[in-house]
């Protein structure tokens, strides 16, 4: 199904009946990482999901986002389909998006799931602070003004030398709103979130450390923190029973 938000043609799912969760996936993911939690809550709780821009089936924006644009988006989107008080389950970048939304008060649910959430930055390390400074060198010195129309496809080539696998393979407005959205710290909102709030964790997650889960446990008000062992990044998708009893005992 499809619903235009904002000038954007979204593409979403909406499956099942009983009380509403709304489901919101990572960066660079679609409503398909979702299918295993779907197929086990559609009998008791009414699941939607929807591709956020770029992603899926969804439209490509035509400027770069940030995560007011995002969470503006899921606020619109929840209007029109007359989405009433859901509980909130998101991924990575999802769990960012819950965290503006629920954060600046736009939506008040009674809970929450942040799976492997994005959303703070975490301290680099010295190897990253090098790779950092040394992108940084290369790019002031590619776009000095004499030499710029020669090094065009050089300073491609450092982008990609240096970038994360997201950044490489985005195209460039969704270069521009990652780094947007990698830039921005919301562990001032953490404080403000009154919904009972279930953090669900790899224990080997390197994109977001589970000191970042440690972080939000200490600072969201009602949260507790589930670590699921021997799992990175996607826990939920590599401990698929695991996860699903540890929500159906939360949501319950």
């Amino acid at each position: 199904m499809f619903i235009t938000i904002n000038n954007l043609k979204i593409h979403y799912t909406d499956q099942g009946a009983g009380e509403p969760i709304l489901l919101l996936h990572g960066w660079g993911s679609s409503v398909d990482v979702w299918k295993g939690i779907i197929s086990a809550f559609c009998g008791t709780h009414r699941l939607i999901a929807l591709d956020f821009p770029g992603c899926g089936k969804s439209n490509i924006p035509d400027r770069p986002l940030n995560s007011d644009d995002y969470a503006n988006l899921v606020l619109e989107f929840t209007k029109a389909l007359n989405i009433e008080n859901p509980i909130l389950i998101g991924h990575s970048h999802g769990g960012r998006t819950i965290i503006k939304l629920v954060g600046n008060g736009m939506l008040t649910p009674k809970k929450i799931v942040l799976i492997d959430s994005a959303g703070l930055i975490p301290k680099k390390s010295l190897k990253k602070k090098l790779k950092i400074r040394a992108f940084k060198t290369i790019k002031w010195a590619l776009t000095l003004p004499f030499i710029k129309k020669y090094t065009e496809s050089l300073l491609e080539k450092a982008r990609s030398y240096f970038g994360s696998a997201d950044y490489k393979s985005a195209p460039e407005v969704l270069r521009k709103t990652l780094v947007n959205l990698v830039n921005e710290d919301l562990s001032h909102l953490l404080p403000k979130i009154k919904a009972s709030t279930l953090l669900i964790w790899g224990d080997q997650d390197t994109a977001t450390p589970l000191s970042d889960a440690q972080k939000m446990e200490k600072l969201i008000p009602d949260a507790g923190l589930c670590v699921i062992k021997g799992t990175g990044h996607f826990s939920f998708l590599e401990r698929p029973f695991e996860v699903i009893a540890i929500l159906k005992s939360f949501l319950s």
